[in-house]
């Protein structure tokens, strides 16, 4: 069974190991001990039997969410775990009154997009050479108002 919780200091070493895994440029474990900390974010992870199976984050600025990472590791994937976190991500929005959610996407990411646009995302922008190792356009999606 999955469970979706909070992001703690336990949680930095696999979550580090799944980020340098899996994106090109990806975050350090001191960045995200930092993003824990602050009131403004929600981190949180997916986990099954104590293993960190996936994470996302989110920073919060007055009504307006920014997801930063959503990830789920190779092994898991297929299973619902990124609808989870965003499901998760999606409800503690609400309890915080924010009403808009904004991610950016790898344009050739099609999974993800799917995900998103099945979450109720929708595509309203791209951002010209945004990823870097290898370059390339992304989407700017948002949910909400």
């Amino acid at each position: 069974m999955t469970e979706i919780r909070a992001m703690r200091e336990g949680d930095l070493i696999e979550v580090s190991f799944l980020e340098q895994k899996l994106f090109s440029r990806p975050w350090s474990q001191s960045a995200f001990e930092d993003a824990i900390h602050l009131d403004h974010t929600v981190f949180l992870v997916a986990a099954e039997k104590g293993v960190v199976i996936g994470y996302s984050g989110m920073y919060i600025s007055l009504d307006e969410g920014e997801i930063t990472n959503v990830a789920v590791s190779e092994t898991a994937r297929g299973r619902g775990v990124g609808g989870m976190l965003l499901d998760s991500l999606k409800d503690e929005a609400l309890r915080r009154s924010v009403t808009k959610l904004i991610l950016e996407v790898r344009a050739s990411n099609d999974s993800a997009i799917h995900l998103y646009e099945k979450k109720g995302f929708q595509k309203c922008g791209v951002r010209k050479g945004f990823y870097e190792e290898p370059k390339e356009d992304a989407y700017i999606m948002i949910y909400g108002q």
